[in-house]
């Protein structure tokens, strides 16, 4: 889901579900489809607010790295119901057999 700028028109030929609402225009939710941007305004809301108050320096080299933390968060957060514990039990798998290197 995207709005209606330009350099998402390629983007939107490589998903057939891809839709558009237009700002510019006052619209903000397609109905129909249902189209509308807020789950990733709230995403890269989040993002912002981690690079912010957490990180304070995000470099391109590492990006990836931030954005995957960002996308843990927001898929593991407790408003999907997702506890401390649920939390810890989906991250630790991901770090077995794996070095701290910093």
């Amino acid at each position: 889901m995207t709005d209606e700028a330009a350099v998402y028109e390629k983007l939107g030929r490589e998903f057939s579900g891809h839709g558009t609402v237009n700002h510019s225009a006052d619209e903000y939710v397609r109905t129909g489809g249902f189209h509308h941007t807020n789950t990733v305004e709230s995403f890269f809301a989040l993002f912002k607010r981690a690079v912010y108050g957490q990180f304070h320096h995000v470099s391109e080299q590492h990006l990836f790295r931030y954005l995957g933390e960002a996308d843990f968060k927001y898929n593991h957060r407790e408003r999907l119901g997702i506890d401390d514990a649920a939390r810890a039990e989906a991250l630790l798998p991901g770090a077995k057999g794996k070095r701290l290197l910093y």
